[in-house]
């Protein structure tokens, strides 16, 4: 039996039990993935692709399809397509959120669903997540006017808003859990290597 046969038979186990969801998360089937996992670590192991094209000016679509995952590629029923650009005062023409803000998106949804994830296996209730982010930015950096300017964010706040009959004390235990096993907060805080190439 392959690999990927004894995780979905794993899966089906725990379909078979009574089905355990915690804001919205199927708290029966996460500990199936994790038991999946501890017997065959490489089911861990994920590959996320995106394809991007230039349209003109600042304006780019970026496409969401196909990923590896548990020892298989996905294909999504329908792929994800996201226009990014600048707004008019940076010289676009607003057919999109710009690169920046689409990091600060990433950003705040993998704290969010971090946050969720963690707090429904913990069995805690959560009513509503809010977050607001900013970044701060110097663009003499990304127009090459100034080599003691670094390129991206200087700095990014984030607040968290959380609803919850758990105590504050468990709250604050959740966001720092948050950023702690977010896969996107550990990319904006650590060095990530990234290879770039040119097609031939």
């Amino acid at each position: 039996m392959n690999k990927i046969n004894q995780m979905e038979n794993k899966i089906e186990q725990v379909e078979e039990q009574e089905q355990q969801i915690v804001n919205g998360v199927n708290v029966t089937k996460l500990i199936g993935t994790m038991d999946a996992i501890r017997s065959k670590p490489i089911l861990s192991k994920f590959n996320f692709r995106a394809k991007g094209e230039w349209i003109e000016g600042g304006h780019n679509q970026i496409t969401i399809n196909d990923f590896y995952g548990a020892g298989q590629t996905h294909t999504r029923s329908q792929p994800f397509v996201y226009d990014e650009d600048e707004p008019a005062v940076l010289l676009g023409e607003d057919h999109g959120a710009n690169a920046g803000e689409y990091a600060l998106a990433a950003l705040s949804s993998c704290l969010t669903s971090t946050l969720i994830y963690h707090a429904a296996a913990q069995g805690v209730a959560i009513d509503e997540v809010e977050t607001t982010l900013s970044g701060d930015i110097d663009l003499q950096g990304y127009l090459g006017m100034s080599e003691n300017i670094r390129n991206g964010y200087e700095k990014v706040n984030v607040t968290f808003k959380v609803k919850s009959d758990a105590p504050k004390e468990k709250i604050r235990e959740l966001v720092e859990l948050a950023q702690r096993r977010s896969p996107v907060f550990d990319i904006f805080t650590n060095p990530t290597p990234v290879q770039v190439s040119l097609q031939e």
